[in-house]
């Protein structure tokens, strides 16, 4: 039986997955709600869900919208919990 480590499996995440869990993440730290994180943003709220549930591709504009809003760097919303990027190994 083959178990993948916890670092394998975040290196198999898309850059769709990471940003949807940073997002949730990032949003939830912060105490925002998606309604209040669009607003921010300048996007409807349903975008934000989308995207979060992983059921929207999103513009490098919006990924930069939704950085500027929660006050953190792009590359932050697509690192893995190792703070690599997608796809850097």
């Amino acid at each position: 039986m083959s178990s993948k480590s916890p670092r394998a499996q975040t290196l198999t995440l898309s850059a769709r997955a990471l940003l949807a869990d940073n997002l949730v993440r990032l949003r939830a730290e912060r105490g925002l709600s998606q309604e209040a994180l669009a607003l921010e943003a300048g996007l409807h709220r349903t975008f934000v869900a989308h995207v979060e549930r992983q059921a929207r591709n999103i513009s490098l504009d919006n990924i930069e919208k939704l950085a500027v809003a929660l006050n953190t760097p792009v590359a932050a919303l697509l690192a893995t919990q190792d703070g690599k990027s997608a796809g850097s190994a």
